[in-house]
């Protein structure tokens, strides 16, 4: 970790290895990481520690991260040691240099919660004003599976439990998601002495954090368990997203057209043109034509849709309340229609324009009494 910038560059200067062809393959490079900082020296004029620490750690806070171990005040430095022939070893502590940059930062479980919050802060996405040193579009691309890196098809739990996962590899951070629908973002560390990984979960807002003082210590394993049990036990529930007013707006409208399909825009007038067979292509004279998308009479008839609707609702009897709209991004969702017999989903996709136009949709039979 201590070698100069003399040193990376005469070893860049004999020629590099290379595991794979650039930009094919995920690996995860020590060497990379170090030239990164020789570039980031070379464009600020400043020591990648002296960046690190004026637009990343003190913004955040961060008063007691170190890079040099020397720095550290002795009574607060945490020993390493690996475990030798059932003894425990004492690891000798390295000194920074420009493969620092790879991991050799020394730090508190309590000013690091303050960088796993921050990273957390980014969600969910929102306006408003910025409040970190990156903005929390940035924080979310860095969090991002940009590369693929694994799939364990037998990972399992330490309570035992099976559970498949995916993993990636971000910018700078691991991504992985389980057999549950976890997603996990973090990283892991490990030199000669020490151990640790940092774990959150963006969907639930919480994350944790371990630290160990033995080599190589599997941090990430005691976090993934930890996070399982916290969502398993507290019966926590992925954060949901605020639906935007666009898709409150046609809920409203379907709402009020269901199930008869007659209440957009004056009414539907009798079908136009024919398809196929000579059955009902479904266009209408300007039907809806301010909330459905110029597709949506071509991939939908106006038959077929009264004639499900109205099935449906004789099926669950009369609609006794409309449920909240449930967002799965600003321009999908979906929501119940509860009925004294059962319960209706509908489900639709609004088009990217302004405002938004219904592109899709769907109704099905949830439960029935």
């Amino acid at each position: 970790m201590a070698d100069s910038d003399t040193e990376l560059l005469a070893m860049i200067k004999k020629g590099l290895s290379f595991s794979n062809s650039p930009g094919i393959g995920y690996e995860y490079s020590n060497t990379g990481f170090a030239i990164l900082a020789y570039i980031l020296q070379k464009i600020t004029g400043k020591t990648y520690e002296e960046y690190v620490t004026t637009h990343i750690l003190k913004p955040l806070g961060m008063t007691h991260t170190y890079f040099e171990y020397a720095d550290v005040p002795a009574a607060a430095l945490a020993h390493g040691y690996r475990r030798l022939g059932g003894e425990w070893v004492e690891q000798p502590m390295l000194h920074t240099g420009i493969f620092g940059a790879m991991g050799g930062m020394i730090t508190t479980v309590e000013d690091f919660a303050k960088y796993t919050a921050f990273q957390l802060a980014a969600w969910p996405s929102r306006s408003g004003a910025e409040l970190g040193p990156l903005k929390r579009s940035s924080c979310r691309e860095m969090q991002q599976p940009w590369v693929f890196n694994n799939l364990n098809a037998s990972f399992t739990y330490p309570d035992g439990a099976a559970c498949p996962l995916v993993s990636s590899y971000g910018y700078g951070i691991r991504w992985a998601r389980d057999c549950k629908g976890k997603t996990m973002v973090g990283h892991t560390g490990g030199l000669p002495g020490f151990g640790s990984n940092w774990m959150i979960l963006p969907d639930y807002g919480i994350g944790v954090i371990c630290f160990a003082n033995l080599t190589y210590a599997n941090t990430s394993l005691i976090d993934m368990a930890v996070l399982d049990t916290l969502v398993t036990l507290a019966r926590l529930r992925p954060r949901l997203a605020v639906p935007a007013p666009v898709l409150l707006e046609r809920q409203k409208e379907l709402v009020a057209l269901l199930p008869n399909w007659d209440h957009v825009s004056g009414g539907f007038g009798g079908s136009r043109g024919s398809v196929g067979s000579g059955g009902s292509s479904g266009f209408s004279d300007g039907a809806g034509s301010d909330i459905f998308a110029v597709n949506f009479w071509q991939d939908y008839f106006v038959d077929s849709l009264r004639a499900e609707a109205r099935s449906l609702f004789e099926r669950v009897g009369k609609i006794v309340s409309v449920g909240e709209m449930r967002a799965e991004n600003n321009l999908r969702g979906s929501f119940l229609l509860r009925g004294e017999r059962g319960t209706l989903e509908v489900r639709f996709t609004l088009t990217p324009e302004n405002p938004a136009k219904i592109q899709e949709y769907h109704i099905r039979l949830v439960d029935e009494l």
